[in-house]
């Protein structure tokens, strides 16, 4: 009797546990580690052959996975292999570039695979790639791979254009192949010798699986599917996109290679070095174009990172660059760089008014960037969170030189006057405007975005060309829809900023590059010679002589005034004191994966 009362005894406690486990589990489960920040500006989608904009190709970096990427911590930079095994082989000619991928890597899982599995493997890559080159897919990026010069494959784009067939992405040609599953082979025109950086483009040039294009047709925007540590979860356009981490990513651990006296890296490195990737769960990233709900969110908490920090907001927040106190007690960080970037207004060199090459048109473009306060933009504008731009070459770009000066980019309103009444743009009718030589009203007609740092910008350039008595006309579009009429050319003129995404100059130059006229070439500008350095630069190693062809062109560019450079943003950045890790890459757009969440500091959402 008393050996079955134990044993009853003993099944009891071991329902009891049985039964109390789960609900013990329930209680250590983590919290899942939410990454929340926001965007000025809506993303447009995330076809990597169809990305205009930078917001979208800051989703598809962490969503797809490129040949090679940028060592996170690594200043001023480091590229490492990513998907390859190795850096590249090339020929001694630089014109035959070999890469092998690492096997055993998979797409995220989707209903395009059928309930299988699917490798990456080379032939992804050179799909990826034929897609920029594909008429239909209308790739603002196109010119990009276009001036790589690979064999056969401009070719291959013009037949479809002739024979009006569609693209034939089955037709093997000589300059990219995949002699195997894993080995992808470009072979070029031209010697190429940083063709590196082409391959670490992660936001462009990644693994694309064909059976998913095909699957999602004309909705591929909203359906990316990649390797990378992210997969996208929802969207609502121009409002919210939330992602969350790719349960089938490979196993990846932390690890990098911070400079000796970076004294913070080098404290990231040893907390998180063998962690696996990425460190968060989910990213929620909101678009709020209005700077003051965007900060008010960030300072309440709602928002783990401040990504540039408002201008309107910079002198509080950042008082003559240093953290303000009272964000410093609560824990604050603050990351604060000159960025590669350059901000600028391009003129439509199409344009009846503005556009041309022609002495009295030269002279309008040089008098109104004569007339354009810069200084006063930088202070009234920017809040002094940026530097004065002298010309297309961005910060931390190869042939950057901080005391090179542009010619035609003082201010000087007097000088601006006297062209302007030398080339025969005076007040013909009386009204206190001027007119053009032959009569015709002068009109600029600027296009804007309903944002504040875009108002405040609109009302200093009204007043300065108001000085000069010139009559300017301000239409208000949100981004997406400007940028869609800049590549079609239907704007006389607009401010935006262009991104360095790579150490070198060659990307800031096609910004004038005839060729690239209505995709990176906003302004249609077209001159033979400039044309002629572009292509000789491509092929030139780094050098004196290469650099003497980059003098030449930033001569041209001043000359002509096609665009008015205005200047290099200083961005600074603040987190919670809970976002642990952050450093913005100076070139490339991935942090998400490196960054971790410490839940126990977080305020509840």
């Amino acid at each position: 009797m008393r050996a079955r009362r134990c044993w009853a005894a003993a099944c009891c406690a071991l329902l009891m546990a049985v039964a109390a486990a789960p609900v013990a589990e329930a209680q250590v489960q983590p919290p899942p580690k939410v990454l929340r920040y926001a965007f000025n500006a809506a993303e447009t989608g995330f076809d990597p052959a169809q990305l205009q904009d930078l917001y979208s190709r800051i989703i598809v970096s962490h969503i797809f996975d490129g040949l090679y990427e940028y060592d996170y911590l690594a200043r001023p930079y480091k590229i490492r292999p990513n998907v390859a095994q190795d850096l590249p082989e090339s020929s001694p000619d630089f014109k035959v570039w070999t890469i092998r991928i690492k096997p055993g890597i998979y797409f995220a899982d989707d209903p395009a695979f059928g309930g299988k599995k699917r490798e990456l493997v080379a032939q992804d890559f050179v799909y990826a790639l034929k897609r920029f080159f594909d008429p239909a897919n209308k790739s603002p990026a196109y010119t990009n791979f276009r001036d790589v010069g690979i064999l056969g494959l401009e070719e291959l784009r013009q037949a479809a254009l002739n024979d009006k067939k569609p693209f034939d992405y089955d037709k093997p040609i000589e300059g990219l192949r995949a002699p195997d599953r894993y080995t992808l082979q470009f072979r070029l025109k031209a010697p190429r010798p940083r063709l590196l950086f082409n391959l670490a483009s992660s936001d462009l040039l990644n693994g694309v699986a064909r059976e998913v294009v095909e699957y999602y047709g004309d909705k591929i925007m909203a359906h990316p599917v990649g390797t990378g540590p992210f997969m996208l979860k929802s969207w609502r356009r121009s409002s919210l996109v939330v992602l969350e981490k790719n349960p089938g990513y490979r196993e990846r651990y932390y690890d990098a290679e911070p400079n000796a006296d970076d004294a913070q890296g080098q404290a990231w490195l040893a907390r998180f070095k063998g962690r696996r990737l990425p460190l968060v769960d989910r990213v929620e990233v909101a678009i709020i174009e209005e700077d003051q709900p965007r900060w008010l969110s960030f300072l309440n908490g709602e928002f783990d990172l401040s990504w540039v920090v408002p201008a309107p907001f910079a002198t509080v927040a950042t008082p003559k660059g240093k953290l303000a106190p009272n964000l410093a007690r609560q824990g604050i960080q603050m990351e604060r760089i000159l960025a590669a970037d350059r901000y600028l207004y391009y003129w439509n060199m199409e344009d009846p008014v503005v556009g041309g090459i022609t002495p009295e048109r030269v002279a309008l473009r040089r008098a109104i960037a004569l007339g354009t306060d810069i200084g006063r933009e930088i202070s009234m504008v920017w809040r002094d969170q940026a530097v004065r731009a002298e010309s297309v070459v961005a910060p931390y770009t190869w042939g950057y030189e901080d005391r090179y000066k542009n010619p035609q980019s003082d201010y000087d309103p007097a000088r601006a006057k006297a062209l302007l009444d030398m080339y025969g743009y005076v007040d013909k009718d009386g009204d206190g405007w001027r007119d053009q030589p032959d009569g015709q009203p002068l009109v600029i007609r600027y296009a804007s975005q309903p944002d504040a740092r875009s108002r405040s910008f609109d009302e200093m350039w009204q007043r300065d060309l108001s000085a000069l008595q010139i009559r300017l006309e301000v239409k208000v579009a949100k981004w997406p829809e400007n940028l869609k009429s800049a590549r079609a050319g239907q704007l006389m003129v607009w401010q935006l900023g262009f991104s360095s995404n790579t150490p070198d100059v060659q990307p800031g130059l096609e910004l004038l590059y005839g060729p690239s006229s209505g995709n990176q070439n906003f302004s249609r500008f077209r001159d033979a010679r400039f044309d002629a350095i572009y292509e000789q630069m491509q092929a030139l190693p780094d050098g004196p002589e290469r650099l003497a062809l980059l003098r030449e062109a930033q001569r041209i560019t001043a000359a002509y005034a096609p665009n008015r450079y205005l200047v290099h943003r200083i961005i600074t950045d603040l987190s919670q004191p809970w976002l642990i890790g952050y450093k913005r890459p100076p070139f490339a757009l991935q942090f998400w994966q490196y960054v971790d969440i410490d839940t126990d500091k977080q305020k509840p959402q």
